[in-house]
């Protein structure tokens, strides 16, 4: 067996190949099961064992492989590239297992801090904060396995030693080259250590109402109303202004506007509004006001203000109002709707009424009536 081993080196390194192998996988159940029932009480090590399972289920295998070639009867050529391309699967699966494991972490502290909670805030702060920089240190860890893949091979190496030799100019280049990847990471860096957004924050960006769905290394996914999803850089948020209308609590004040005229009276609609919003679970008790806030030459304008806790619930409770005094108007106090005044004047010299338009006011309902001296 050992002469045609020693006559034949290839069927020998196979074989040695395939036995590292299969030394490895058995190697990997064992240590795999050992972890597993050492890691059973414990959330964040049963979740890193989990997540880790499949990379380092190739890479003891490739290690042992890569191991057992040292000094195996091969052609120096065909040995060098061997080795090369197992270095290489080692070292991507090295970065894929260090990417699982920053994802299994930050899995944990965002599975231990739900934002289904009324009072979400420290849950969405520190989601946000362990999401972008998650995501960054997996890029970052992306670049440096891919830096090292890219430093086996010997032509690369010169190259490297060559742009080190004239840093200057390489830098400026590679600056100006990288300016939008770099910007939208040290945005990222800014927005996980100041805040200025969270997941599931409500946005006024570019005029468009919506939650903040997910905050990549690079841009912000804004979910909006209508599930349409506004895709920003996270420069953006760094440069530009922007509502945030969740940045310390939920609690909200919106606002209706009326046109109405000038003959009807207040007590009864604040009573109709009381009424209202009592009756409407959205109302968080807060603030319920109405008052004449603007008067121009046809109408007076009033403005409620009602409080909710939430926006979702700010926008029913205002349509909910709007609607309700509407109809109490129209049922109970019809003439004091928006309208159209004529007057009536007399010519003294034809003797006959001359109609003169007054004023048209600015609201949803509008009818002529003659007013006559």
């Amino acid at each position: 067996m050992r002469d045609v081993l020693a006559s034949h080196p290839w069927i020998a390194v196979t074989l040695q190949i395939v036995g590292a192998a299969l030394v490895g996988l058995a190697l990997h159940f064992v240590l795999h099961v050992v972890a597993r029932r050492a890691a059973a009480r414990f959330v964040l090590a049963e979740r890193i064992v989990a997540y880790t399972r499949r990379p380092s289920q190739f890479l003891i295998p490739l290690l042992l492989v890569h191991l057992s070639l040292a000094d195996a009867p091969l052609p120096a050529g065909f040995l060098i590239g061997l080795r090369q391309a197992l270095s290489i699967a080692i070292i991507l699966l090295v970065t894929v297992f260090v990417v699982r494991l920053i994802a299994a972490v930050a899995d944990v502290i965002v599975t231990r801090h739900p934002t289904t909670a009324a009072d979400n805030l420290r849950a969405r702060s520190v989601q946000t904060q362990v999401r972008v920089l998650a995501r960054i240190a997996m890029f970052i860890v992306g670049v440096l396995g891919a830096g090292s893949v890219l430093m086996t091979f010997p032509n690369v190496r010169q190259l490297g030693a060559s742009l080190l030799a004239s840093a200057g100019l390489a830098g400026i280049i590679a600056g100006f080259a990288a300016r939008p990847v770099l910007g939208n990471l040290i945005a990222g860096l800014q927005i996980a250590l100041t805040q200025p957004i969270r997941i599931d924050d409500v946005l006024i960006v570019e005029n468009e109402w919506g939650r903040v769905e997910e905050i990549t290394e690079t841009y912000v996914v804004v979910r909006i109303w209508d599930d349409r999803r506004l895709i920003v850089p996270l420069e953006y948020f760094i440069q530009h202004p922007f509502q945030n209308w969740t940045r310390q609590t939920s609690d909200l004040i919106g606002s209706v506007f009326l046109w109405v005229d000038f003959r009807m009276p207040m007590p009864p609609l604040r009573e109709e509004l009381q009424r209202i919003v009592e009756a409407a679970p959205e109302w968080d008790q807060r603030v319920c006001v109405l008052q004449v806030t603007d008067v121009s030459d046809r109408a007076m304008q009033l403005r409620v203000l009602v409080s909710t806790a939430d926006a979702g619930n700010g926008w029913e409770l205002r349509c909910k109002v709007r609607e309700q005094l509407i109809a109490y108007m129209q049922q109970d106090y019809p003439q004091y709707l928006p309208q159209l005044r004529t007057v009536l004047l007399r010519d003294a010299e034809a003797g006959e009424p001359a109609a003169v338009r007054v004023g048209m006011p600015e609201g949803p309902a509008v009818r002529e009536e003659p007013i006559t001296p």
